[in-house]
């Protein structure tokens, strides 16, 4: 993906919908926290409840993790399980918005291999926000075609990509301690 329009979208403070590895997701700068509250706006979803970062590489998780709480030996651990299909808790820095860790002392991240969003944050070179591309409790779209029409009114752009295929929206697990949140 070369997509200007969507890279200008991101850069400034716009909500941009993305196909993932199993659903469409919302997204945003991670660092803008007026674009972090359109988000939570946009999708009628509690502060507290925290977001998920995607990457294209752990480096641009980096800002985001106080890699000094990860033991060396959990760092190949949580380093094995990526790309796709799993989003890992690990320790936040201290400098993170509450509005991506919500009331949580970690922070959800996970590295993707779907090439939008590879491309997207090689562009930007920063992760993007991520959270289901629905109004909280509500099935998340599956296509660009389903995206609800009462999100796409609020969305700045959408990326007309596929999703990697996968079944099920990506497992939660604690990094440090292998605990599964969400199977």
């Amino acid at each position: 993906m070369n997509n200007t329009k969507a890279v200008e979208a991101f850069n400034n403070g716009g909500v941009i919908a993305y196909p993932t590895e199993a659903v469409f997701g919302v997204g945003c700068d991670p660092d803008n926290e007026d674009a972090l509250l359109k988000l939570l706006a946009l999708k009628q979803r509690p502060q507290e409840k925290g977001l998920i970062l995607l990457a294209s590489d752990f480096e641009q998780l980096l800002p985001y993790i106080d890699q000094n709480k990860i033991p060396k030996e959990k760092l190949v651990t949580i380093l094995s399980r990526w790309p796709d299909g799993i989003t890992q808790l690990v320790p936040k820095s201290n400098k993170l918005s509450p509005l991506l860790s919500g009331k949580f002392d970690t922070i959800a991240v996970r590295i993707t291999s779907q090439p939008d969003v590879v491309a997207l944050c090689q562009q930007t070179n920063k992760p993007i926000v991520s959270t289901s591309a629905n109004l909280s409790g509500l099935e998340p779209a599956t296509t660009w075609q389903t995206l609800d029409p009462n999100l796409v009114v609020d969305i700045d752009f959408i990326v007309k990509g596929v999703t990697l295929g996968h079944q099920n929206p990506s497992q939660i697990i604690n990094a440090l301690t292998g605990e599964v949140i969400r199977s």
